[in-house]
C-alpha cells in the first residue's frame, strides 16, 4: 500500500486538490496499474486512509468538474511530509521494485542532494547484496540443490545492473538532470 499511498498523495499535491476520479484516472494514464501493482479500489482505499490518519483534508467543491458531487482534498503539511519520507523510502530500497517505480514517479517532490543522498544508500545497500552473493561463488546456499546456483547468478545479475542504473540517476542527477524541488 506504500506505493498507492505515495502515489495517491503525489497526485493530489500536483493537483492542488484533487477527487478520487481525478487521481484514479491520472495514474491510469501513467500505466501505474501494471508498475505500481494497484488496481483502482486500493485508490480509493489510499485515499480514506490518508483522510483519517490527516494527511489529505477536504476542500470545497471549485466548480470546474460536471457532473456529482465529489469529495476533493488537499494534501496537509503531514501529508507532505509523509510523501518525501515515502520517496525517499522508495529510492533507497532495493527489495521493492513498486515503491522504486512509484519513487521515480514522484521523484520531482525531493531536493536534489535528498535525492543523490538516497541513492547512495541505495548503492550501499546493493553493493552489500552483490558481495553476498558472489561470497555464494558455485555453491548453492545452504545446501540447496546445485541448480539454485542459477537462482544466484540470476539475483547476481539483476543486483549488478540495478547498481549500473542507480550510479546512472545519481550522475544525471549531479549533472542538473530532472526538475525537482529545489530547482
Amino acid at each position: 500500500m506504500s506505493a498507492t499511498r505515495m502515489l495517491v498523495l503525489g497526485i493530489i499535491r500536483w493537483a492542488g486538490a484533487a477527487h478520487g476520479y481525478q487521481v484514479r484516472s491520472e495514474l491510469h494514464g501513467w500505466g501505474a496499474q501494471e508498475w505500481a501493482r494497484m488496481n483502482p479500489g486500493s485508490i480509493y482505499h489510499a485515499i480514506r486512509k490518508a483522510a483519517a490518519d490527516g494527511l489529505l483534508v477536504e476542500v470545497p467543491e471549485d466548480g470546474r468538474d460536471a457532473g456529482p458531487d465529489r469529495m476533493r482534498y488537499a494534501v496537509t503539511d503531514a501529508g507532505v511530509a509523509e510523501l518525501r519520507e515515502l520517496v525517499r523510502s522508495g529510492l533507497r530500497t532495493t527489495r521493492d521494485p513498486y515503491m522504486l517505480n512509484a519513487a521515480l514517479a514522484m521523484l520531482p517532490m525531493l531536493e536534489r542532494a535528498d535525492a543523490v543522498a538516497m541513492l547512495d544508500a541505495r548503492l550501499v545497500e546493493l553493493d552489500e547484496a552483490i558481495a553476498l552473493l558472489e561470497s555464494f561463488g558455485d555453491r548453492p546456499p545452504n545446501e540447496s540443490p546445485e541448480h539454485v546456483v542459477e537462482q544466484v547468478r540470476l539475483w547476481l545479475a539483476q543486483v549488478r545492473t540495478d547498481k549500473e542504473w542507480t550510479t546512472g540517476l545519481r550522475e544525471r542527477l549531479l549533472n542538473g538532470a530532472y526538475r525537482m524541488a529545489d530547482n
